[in-house]
């Protein structure tokens, strides 16, 4: 049977909201999101029929399928050139069984056990890596102009296995907020020390874990790097991964440092590296696979005549964590309802009012791919933007949305880094509610999501939320329904589990009630008078775009 191409669809749909689109664009209301739509897309994209919708799986091609067949049917104009698809090509990389890292420190040899005592894969996309090279412990590995800190100084770090800790230097009684006092910072993520170890030539780079730096048990990195992790095409770390903390304590014993004395250390200002008198042997054996993903992008075109040049990002991941097999075993679908085939879903529903009633500016509902191996869509994306970065006045994302009922709060943390914040009161106000109070983000999770790329191209964006989520699936709400909270807090027991699946009783107005917000801060700045700002002195707003 021959098949009808998405842009066939979107060509013969696109003209039919036309005359409605022209009735309303002088209308000064948001249009409505309606739950219908909303709950039938969220149903469908958390059905096994869709496998957990993983990256380089089947079930995420069926993913992409769907979404630009309803953003034509929606009535939203291509995206990507002539059709709703852009590319992103990565590289899908799996360790065998076969690869070790030894040390050769203080007349010993130190063979960690890849599992229990180190974990780590290779970014290089080569499937075979052998080097030999001197071990250094850099502290937290962070250089940070603006902080005036540099655990790089004075060293050259070429061609050497570097040891650091997560997170970011601890507050001090006289400096409270050095690197964003009780918040993690950028510099403080994993994703950061991987990025600067590579800009700097480091042969490898190895993270100390301990359960409170990090925010999580050892079993989540030994879990995730046991399974094929997934890069940008391109050069990366020939060695990257996390050393356990009992094993790192053996090590640094081995070469006569004791690593807690190190660890205070490396909190002071001024911190020089150490040599560890130690020689890493490192062999990695990597099964290696080519991956085009996709990116899904349609647009609602602005009305205004100078204005439908720049335009507003409404994001949200599309993937989750797909479907294994193990031998003998059933196989396990990551369903992935409430992260984020939630958040996917309130896209179309959103889309769907969106092209009833354009705003002044150019409107574009991005579905990113491949958010949980690392952010990767999103950073494709701004790698190589549809539409200039110059001209994107913001990008609201949306991810793990509320299924328990209407809140009397909206979360907005990272709005205050800009003047999205004012826009979010103001909207807020109008709707009845009232800005979820700042927390200090513990777990860094304004960086953990698709925004956040968006933020490092110097696009002002954040995730916004029904109240606080921490990251890790704990949730804290101000409900109107007795009872909504408790069960909101008890999804972080299903977060990134195969338990997070789509349930019919859910009460999705608070869904509905988050993503109209969204859909009315973004009319909000499409029809401001100018684009949204970083506030004075944020790093971010210092980012040429």
């Amino acid at each position: 049977m021959r098949r009808v191409s998405a842009l066939a669809i979107g060509l013969v749909l696109a003209t039919q909201p036309a005359l409605a689109r022209k009735r309303a664009a002088g209308a000064a209301t948001t249009p409505a999101v309606a739950e219908a739509p909303l709950r039938a897309h969220l149903s469908f994209l958390a059905d096994d029929m869709l496998e957990g919708r993983g990256t380089g799986q089947r079930g995420g091609d069926l993913a992409v399928r769907y979404l630009e067949t309803q953003a034509a049917a929606i009535g939203l104009l291509p995206g990507a050139g002539k059709g709703y698809r852009q590319s992103v090509k990565m590289v899908g990389t799996r360790t065998l069984p076969t690869s070790a890292v030894s040390f050769e420190v203080g007349g010993k040899t130190l063979a960690p056990k890849l599992g229990t005592q180190i974990v780590f894969n290779n970014a290089s996309g080569k499937p075979t890596v052998r080097f030999e090279a001197p071990v250094l412990f850099v502290g937290y590995g962070i250089s940070a102009e603006d902080e005036n800190w540099d655990d790089y100084q004075g060293v050259d770090v070429k061609g050497k296995l570097l040891i650091m800790m997560v997170n970011d230097p601890k507050p001090t009684a006289a400096e409270p907020n050095r690197f964003g006092g009780k918040s993690l910072t950028y510099p403080g993520r994993w994703m950061y020390k991987y990025e600067e170890a590579l800009r700097r030539g480091a042969a490898g780079v190895l993270l100390i874990h301990t359960t409170e730096s990090s925010s999580y048990p050892w079993s989540v990195p030994a879990n995730g790097m046991s399974k094929e992790q997934f890069h940008l095409a391109g050069a990366g770390n020939a060695l990257q991964g996390w050393l356990q903390e009992d094993t790192a304590r053996a090590l640094f014993a081995a070469a006569g440092q004791d690593l807690d004395a190190l660890r205070a250390k490396a909190d002071v200002r001024g911190f020089k590296a150490v040599d560890l008198n130690a020689r890493a042997s490192v062999a990695v054996d990597s099964a290696i696979r080519p991956v085009e993903q996709f990116n899904v992008a349609g647009i609602v075109p602005g009305t205004d005549p100078k204005l439908k040049e720049q335009a507003v990002i409404y994001s949200a991941h599309w993937d989750h964590l797909g479907i294994d097999s193990v031998e003998g075993k059933p196989d396990h679908i990551w369903n992935g309802a409430v992260d984020n085939a939630s958040g996917a879903a309130a896209l179309l529903a959103m889309a769907q009012a969106a092209v009833r009633q354009p705003a002044k500016r150019t409107q574009i509902f991005l579905w990113p791919c491949a958010e949980e191996q690392g952010l990767i869509g999103s950073l494709g994306y701004v790698r190589e933007p549809l539409w200039p970065l110059a001209s994107t006045a913001a990008d609201l994302n949306l991810d793990s949305m509320n299924f328990v009922g209407t809140t009397r709060d909206i979360g907005v943390a990272g709005a205050e880094r800009s003047s999205l914040h004012a826009s979010a009161a103001k909207v807020a106000k109008a709707m009845g509610l009232r800005l979820a109070p700042s927390t200090p983000d513990l777990g860094g999770a304004y960086f953990r999501a698709d925004h956040f790329n968006f933020a490092k191209a110097g696009v002002p964006a954040f995730n916004v939320g029904s109240a606080v989520f921490s990251g890790d699936g704990s949730f804290a709400f101000d409900h109107d329904h007795g009872g909504s909270s408790a069960r909101m807090v008890g999804f972080k027991d299903h977060y990134h589990q195969v338990s997070d699946e789509y349930n019919p009783a859910w009460d999705l107005r608070g869904m509905v009630q988050q993503a109209q917000f969204t859909l009315n801060l973004g009319y909000e700045v499409a029809n401001a008078a100018t684009m949204p700002t970083w506030n004075k002195g944020d790093p971010l707003g210092k980012i040429k775009r």
